[in-house]
């Protein structure tokens, strides 16, 4: 079996339109019955073993097997839709957008500048990432729970005082809900933008829901519930939000200097312009990213969907012929 679909940066889809074609389960499916997968495959294949191990790591099978195939109660069922969008590759734009909406508050970002490894290890700061999404969202109830449990645990270490002498703990639940609020409201405008099947307002909704158990488990104290709710909790932090010497940092790494090898530079600075495309302009005036929306609704958005298209070719999940 494949990884993909474990790790949520993958879907399956169908090629043709359903009134008059056939409908295929996945990219693989549909080019093997129109005789193009042996010519495609091994770039296929290459694509999708360097995305997979940077994002899951080396044990991705044996991982996979423990969430997927692990029998067991799940906290949320095969309809739900949580497992629509985190089985989407716009995840990767989706998680870029919220590491960059995330740094906007200051204590937030206090606590990754002093405590986090994103820069001497910012492939395990993924892959850690990824399986807790993986753990939490497909997992058997018991990985879900161990996941969070981990993530208590390194919070709890922590701890310090910001720049302008304000305490800070990743334990606070105000901060928590931040850091929570900030990644839904990403992964929900990447799957609006770039996700291959759009979802109704009810599914909307609907995921909001789904996260906030995620987040009660972790601390936070009323989550939203709804894009509603979620729109009136951001607004309620703008005022705490600004710019800071760590952000601007944190906006440099991850955008202009990230550690990738020049030849895989361009597709991830697409992603990178994709997911700034998606923030709201006042979200980028403190973070002096650019605003530039006739570009980006003629060059960046098109540019990245077909991004996101092949990404979910690459990584689709191999089928038995």
């Amino acid at each position: 079996m494949t990884l993909v679909r474990p790790w949520g940066w993958a879907s399956c889809y169908r090629t043709c339109d359903e009134r008059s074609q056939p409908v295929w389960a996945s990219p693989h499916e549909a080019w093997h019955a129109l005789g193009m997968s042996d010519r495609f495959e091994p770039a296929r294949r290459l694509v999708a073993d360097a995305v997979r191990s940077r994002v899951v790591g080396p044990n991705a099978d044996n991982r996979a097997q423990q969430l997927f195939e692990a029998p067991g109660e799940r906290w949320f069922g095969e309809d739900r839709p949580i497992r629509i969008i985190h089985a989407d590759s716009c995840m990767f734009i989706g998680g870029l957008r919220a590491l960059l909406f995330q740094s906007l508050h200051p204590l937030a970002m206090a606590g990754v500048a002093s405590h986090s490894d994103f820069k001497a290890d910012p492939w395990g700061r993924l892959q850690r990432t990824a399986d807790f999404l993986a753990a939490t969202t497909f997992g058997p109830e018991s990985e879900s729970q161990r996941a969070i449990d981990l993530v208590k645990r390194v919070h709890v270490r922590v701890v310090g005082t910001a720049d302008d002498g304000r305490p800070y703990s990743a334990n606070d639940p105000h901060l928590l809900k931040w850091v929570h609020i900030a990644e839904v409201d990403s992964f929900l405008a990447a799957h609006k933008k770039f996700g291959e099947v759009e979802l109704s307002d009810e599914q909307r909704d609907g995921y909001v829901l789904d996260m906030s158990r995620i987040a009660s488990a972790l601390g936070v104290i009323d989550p939203p519930r709804s894009v509603a709710e979620l729109k009136e909790e951001i607004s309620s932090y703008r005022s705490e939000l600004r710019t800071s010497d760590a952000a601007l940092d944190a906006v440099k790494y991850l955008l202009i200097t990230p550690p990738l090898p020049v030849l895989v530079r361009p597709a991830y600075q697409l992603l990178g312009a994709a997911a700034v495309s998606l923030l709201p302009i006042w979200a980028r005036l403190p973070l002096r990213l650019p605003w530039l929306p006739l570009s980006e609704r003629a060059i960046v958005r098109p540019a990245a969907n077909t991004l996101t298209k092949t990404l979910r070719w690459a990584l689709a999940p191999d089928l038995p012929y």
